[in-house]
């Protein structure tokens, strides 16, 4: 799910002073949390945690910077247009809530997650869309809560997939692998004398390639993110109703497999009903959630 900075602000989502301080208290609780769950980091009890050694080709704290940067100019815009939500909104409680619950496991899988400063906001657009940026910036589009109706193991689904993202550091792998294939393309027609038409087939091969980066990204997003909402107790069960509302939602207007930078819809809902087994007793042993909360208004 990628950002989208079109930001149509219902009218409840409405200007508060508190906003900034309610981030910042829920940072602060969100770090005592992790540490105080994280402990000894033992990333082989989640194998899903393996990352990409391409990562390694591009500074881990430059992209969290960046993303720093980025966010906070999207939070600034979307304040312009009263169009983000205030700390005491219910689906802002409702979306740290569940990050609380999430986020502690995050050292576990990626020892930088322990010093990011992780911040979930709620941004007024009909997008359905959410996401995590390196470095724990999460937000969630009203869109994608009120249309789907999605109940809180959904919403801890979909926060589980983006949280993965960031702790595989799949921005990090696609930025080096991105550059890399567009230097060897080009190279490579240059050496065959392809001119202008090289250039041509090195970007339409570097989209394809990075296309494909993409859907593995995604399957292992999945993958790791059911652990993650799973341990948090919250049903992995729910992924299955998610991608189904999701493809009711698109109206079958999504993409060719081959062509997408998502999985389809059914290969997602199949390859989830495979992982269910092996995730029961991990729901079976994990707290329930204290708090439940109802979707928005559609």
């Amino acid at each position: 799910m990628k950002t989208d900075a079109d930001l149509r602000p219902p009218r409840l989502l409405a200007a508060c002073g508190c906003t900034r301080h309610g981030r910042r208290a829920f940072t602060t609780l969100l770090l005592a949390g992790a540490a105080a769950a994280s402990a000894p980091v033992r990333a082989q009890t989640m194998p899903e945690c393996r990352r990409s050694r391409a990562a390694r080709l591009v500074p881990a704290p430059t992209v969290e910077r960046s993303a720093a940067q980025q966010y906070q100019q999207l939070l600034g815009d979307a304040r312009g247009k009263q169009a983000l939500a205030p700390a005491n909104h219910p689906q802002v409680q409702r979306l740290r809530y569940i990050a609380q619950r999430i986020v502690p496991f995050a050292p576990e899988c990626n020892e930088r997650a322990r010093e990011w400063r992780w911040e979930v906001n709620l941004l007024g657009s009909n997008q359905l869309n959410a996401f995590c940026m390196p470095g724990g910036k999460i937000a969630f589009f009203h869109g994608i809560l009120a249309q789907l109706q999605l109940s809180d193991d959904e919403v801890a689904v979909i926060m589980g997939h983006e949280v993965a993202h960031a702790l595989l550091e799949h921005a990090r792998e696609r930025m080096a692998k991105s550059t890399g294939t567009q230097i060897l393309l080009r190279g490579g027609a240059a050496l065959l004398g392809l001119g202008s038409l090289g250039d041509v087939a090195a970007q339409y091969g570097s989209q394809l390639l990075t296309l494909t980066f993409s859907r593995q990204d995604e399957s292992e997003a999945d993958a790791l993110g059911l652990v993650l909402s799973t341990r948090a107790g919250y049903d992995p069960a729910a992924g299955v109703t998610l991608w189904q509302k999701m493809g009711a939602a698109s109206g079958g207007r999504a993409p060719p497999q081959w062509l997408s930078t998502h999985p389809a819809g059914e290969t997602r809902i199949r390859d989830i009903q495979q992982r269910l087994p092996a995730l029961a007793p991990v729901f079976a042993a994990a707290p329930r959630p204290d708090r439940r909360f109802a979707p928005p208004k559609p």
